[in-house]
């Protein structure tokens, strides 16, 4: 292709709401270009990139079974109703009414849309198992869209759901998706780390999630020195960092604390270590899942319920936390336990509602307008200190099981670094990622809400388990810009450069003109992608724009060394070589075939690494 026929409108300068490499260089480079806050056009030049990143996620996706589907971006709202996901996804879904009065969705996810669909076709066990995909445009209305592509309104995901009729199924198919996920990866040059994570607002257990490092990554993730354990810190657990003492024989009794309500006064006070307290948080939970009909000060919440078919529901119910005082609650981890859409600390007249006190006296004991829900760090103190519910005062010699009994014990502990790994003892330390891939285990969460069942070997109707695996098509192409840079622009791995060779004549007439065309046509006899910078332009701009735009190999046609030469180099070595022209097309082809065969070599390995799945 002749660079003149392109569009490629490169720019010199860095714009000013760009902040991280990727974003730069995809808008310096003509790859996309900003329509509104979180909404980018993909020009001709970075759509050639995007679409090679959908083409390897497609051969992969083909290679382990599953099946491509075409659904629909606008999604009626009665398939959220009935997953029970309509009131409690949130504001980041784009709501609509059409013009009969019908609510719609701009789809988010696709959890309900492919339910449907296989709800509709599905009979028998002999149709199992079943893995459907898309690569599809989806839109969540962000808050703060940042950081170009890498956190956009609109976006492209591939999105893929397993419906399988035994667990042991479930596991196999997810094995699978789980290794090429990890082949998918590496054909795009990244090194991507697997780790635990929590299924947020998809539901269901098992969780994994495909990681790339970075600087100004989302995700914080906890990393064990001695093995292999590995977790975003929303999921991230670590080995419990007390001994276990003797129950005090002290009876339970209050002391003035005037004017001391932090850990950080009371330690000061008291003359003793925040290990010593127990700290107790009010917390506001949304739409919660649970059966709250038996808690604490909950007989008077009100369910509330899309349809009869989804299940019961809690628009608001608060909760008392305690954790040990040097700890920090981990949000997510409580969202997962109380089955809430999201949690936040309590309003201060929520505090003093539910305590009887101000900001700052709340505890365990004797409280009961609201669940207790304990972090097992609180119930391992002995002989503490806790909040006594009344304005200047606290109990001392508080025994948990003794003064208090939680209604809930579970993890809900913030891991950081230094913290001991569960698996081995070694100790954390933490890098900043951002995700790339997700794969959940889903289990029954929509198939038994939206009734999807077949019939099994003996007749019977079943419920069939469900998987869902995704990954951002964007983020992916913007981590290898991320991966593969330097000072002058990207460098591509050739999988996903938009040109695999630029032939750049100084001068685009005479003998070099003609050079230029000959190995132009021949690269493109023999398959090479490659564009020829045929514009009027100095030669230091176009050397300039192919650097920027991160062609693998560069052909420079110049008049010192013909007729006998041009000259070869390589976008990631800084050195250029003297090949003879009619070589020059033979060669810059061996050295495209050898680097899609490293990057295939990397696949096959990662192939015969991973054991057989016995599906």
């Amino acid at each position: 292709m002749k660079l003149s026929r392109n569009f490629l409108p490169t720019l010199r300068e860095v714009p000013s709401d760009a902040v991280i490499v990727s974003h730069k260089l995809m808008l310096r480079a003509g790859m996309i270009r900003k329509l509104s806050n979180g909404l980018y056009t993909y020009l001709p030049i970075g759509l050639r990139s995007f679409r090679k990143v959908e083409r390897i996620i497609r051969e992969e996706m083909d290679a382990i079974g599953s099946l491509e589907f075409k659904p629909t971006v606008v999604v009626p709202g009665d398939l959220w109703k009935e997953s029970g996901r309509w009131d409690s996804f949130g504001p980041d879904m784009l709501k609509a009414r059409n013009r009969v009065d019908l609510d719609l969705v701009v789809s988010p996810t696709a959890e309900e849309a492919f339910t449907a669909l296989i709800r509709d076709e599905l009979a028998s066990y002999r149709q199992l198992p079943l893995t459907v995909y898309q690569i599809n445009t989806k839109y969540r209305d962000e808050i703060r869209p940042r950081y170009g592509v890498m956190r956009g309104r609109e976006f492209t995901m591939k999105d893929a759901y397993s419906f399988n009729a035994t667990p042991e199924s479930l596991d196999a198919t997810y094995h699978d998706m789980a290794g090429a996920y990890r082949r998918i990866f590496r054909r795009c040059g990244l090194s991507v780390l697997s780790v635990k994570a929590d299924a947020g607002a998809m539901g269901g257990t098992g969780s994994e999630e495909f990681m790339v490092e970075s600087t100004v990554g989302d995700n914080t993730l906890i990393l064990c020195r001695s093995c292999d354990y590995a977790a975003n810190v929303e999921k991230a657990a670590c080995k419990g960092d007390w001994t276990e003492g003797k129950a005090t024989a002290e009876k339970l009794a209050t002391i003035d604390t005037p004017n001391v309500k932090t850990i950080e006064d009371l330690t000061a006070f008291l003359k003793t270590t925040p290990r010593a307290f127990i700290k107790t948080l009010i917390y506001r939970a949304v739409n919660v899942e649970l059966d709250l009909s038996s808690a604490p000060g909950c007989a008077a919440l009100k369910k509330t319920s899309s349809s009869p078919e989804a299940p019961a529901t809690y628009a608001e119910a608060l909760f008392a936390v305690c954790i040990r005082g040097d700890l920090d609650v981990n949000e997510t981890k409580l969202a997962a336990v109380l089955k809430a859409r999201e949690v936040s600390l309590a309003s201060d007249s929520d505090v003093e509602r539910i305590t009887g006190a101000p900001v700052g006296f709340a505890g365990p004991v004797g409280l009961v307008s609201a669940p207790v829900v304990a972090d097992e760090s609180a119930m391992h103190i002995h002989d503490a200190v806790t909040g006594a519910l009344k304005l200047d005062v606290h109990y001392t010699h508080v025994e948990p099981g003794r003064d208090f009994t939680p209604w809930m014990t579970t993890d809900v502990r913030t891991v950081k670094a230094g913290d001991r790994c569960p698996v081995c003892g070694g100790e954390f330390y933490e890098k900043k990622g951002n995700e790339l891939g997700h794969i959940f285990k889903l289990g029954y969460k929509y198939t038994k809400s939206m009734h999807v069942s077949y019939l099994d070997e003996n007749g019977k109707a079943t419920v069939p388990l469900m998987g869902c695996y995704g990954i951002g098509v964007d983020r992916t192409l913007a981590s290898a810009i991320e991966e593969h840079h330097d000072d002058d622009g990207i460098i591509w791995p050739m999988s996903l450069a938009p040109f695999q060779v630029a032939i750049v004549p100084v001068k685009f007439d005479g003998e070099m003109k003609e050079a230029a065309l000959r190995i132009h046509d021949e690269l493109e006899r023999l398959g090479v992608e490659v564009l020829l910078d045929d514009r009027d332009e100095r030669p230091g701009v176009k050397f300039k724009d192919i650097d920027l735009i991160g062609i693998p190999v560069r052909i420079v046609v110049g008049s010192k060394n013909l007729p006998a030469n041009v000259e070869l180099k390589l976008r990631n070595e800084k050195d250029a070589r003297l090949v003879p022209v009619a070589e020059a097309a033979g060669e810059a082809k061996r050295i495209v075939d050898a680097a899609l065969a490293a990057l295939d070599a990397l696949e096959a390995l990662d192939a015969e690494s991973s054991p057989p799945t016995g599906r």
